[in-house]
């Protein structure tokens, strides 16, 4: 019982815990948009590489 108390009474790994929240939420967040966009951003990566390769004369 004595540990519990102790443990429920530090404070000094909360800003750790918060820091953890914080960056897993960023993470999903950056996932989903991913997630979201990533056809569009693929169909415009493969449009500019193939205007690269035609002005560079690769067919």
């Amino acid at each position: 019982m004595r540990l519990l108390r102790r443990l429920l009474k530090d404070r000094s790994g909360a800003t750790s815990l918060e820091y953890g929240l914080i960056i897993s939420l960023m993470f999903l967040v950056i996932l989903t948009a991913l997630v979201a966009f990533g056809d569009t951003s693929t169909g415009i990566f493969n449009g500019a590489m193939n205007a690269l390769r035609s002005a560079m004369g690769g067919g």
